[in-house]
């Protein structure tokens, strides 16, 4: 007997990604420029702790930090092995994008200017490329998430570099509005036999309420009387986001091993 055959959505996914692609390339080339906003740099909490400026901005970077440790434990050893080649890489490289978001987001935010701004998105770009990757192995194929990570991470590191030498920010918005858009794209489809049981919907969720918190950031820190930006909070959800990788990770390796434990077993009783 034969199992169920493939959604034809899912022989869709990698030629519909792929056009995509190209076509962020186009408009990123032939769209009109779209020049930062002036008071990009201009966040609601202005509070400084400890000598520390922007405290509240710079201390919420932690989440990423703390993400990016746990991340890196379950690739070690044994439960790194029980994850397959293509998972582990690109695990790898969003949770060294998410280590290094840590590190240039808080230096950024320590004291906003355009050179800061641009390390902080060079980091994104390798955490965008790994979820990006991650997504596709989850519901494609493995190829599909090699070449997919590749592709985000040479648009998204292009497209910084182009805004630092023209002041152009379009390509950067495009970049990674498109991530966004592929992600909730593939979150429509069922993950596939071997993939990464990634929950895609609890990621877009998580990104989702980060990006409208980053919208908001002066009309929440007004709300909460001061207490906390959006901004701040934005950090924090963010964060959150890599949940969903790390469960399914945790799950992946304790299923593995779990499964390698039981055949030791047996072997041992005959």
């Amino acid at each position: 007997m034969h199992g169920p055959s493939p959604s034809p959505l899912r022989h869709l996914a990698e030629p519909t990604l792929a056009a995509g692609f190209v076509l962020l390339c186009l408009l990123a080339l032939f769209l009109p420029p779209l020049a930062q906003p002036a008071a990009q740099h201009h966040f609601a909490d202005q509070r400084a702790w400890a000598g520390l400026p922007h405290a509240l901005d710079v201390l919420s970077n932690l989440g990423f930090a703390v993400a990016a440790a746990f991340g890196s434990w379950l690739l070690m050893g044994r439960r790194g092995d029980a994850q397959p080649v293509t998972v582990r890489a690109l695990a790898a490289l969003f949770f060294s994008g998410l280590a290094c978001s840590a590190i240039g987001s808080a230096i950024y935010h320590w004291a906003p200017d355009d050179i800061g701004l641009a390390g902080d998105r060079l980091a994104m770009s390798m955490a965008f490329a790994g979820m990006l990757g991650l997504a596709a192995q989850s519901r494609i194929s493995d190829g599909a998430g090699r070449w997919a990570a590749l592709a985000m991470l040479l648009a998204s590191v292009s497209a910084v570099l182009a805004w630092l030498w023209t002041g152009n920010v379009l390509p950067w918005a495009l970049a990674q509005g498109s991530g966004m858009l592929a992600v909730l794209g593939l979150s429509l489809l069922a993950p596939r036999r071997g993939g990464l049981a990634l929950r895609l919907g609890v990621v877009m969720a998580w990104y989702g309420a980060a990006k409208l918190l980053e919208w908001g950031d002066a009309a929440v820190f007004d709300a909460t009387a001061g207490w906390v930006s959006g901004h701040s909070l934005k950090h924090v959800l963010a964060a959150g986001a890599a949940w969903p990788v790390l469960h399914a990770l945790r799950a992946r390796a304790a299923g593995t091993m779990a499964t390698d434990a039981g055949a030791r077993r047996d072997a041992c009783q005959l």
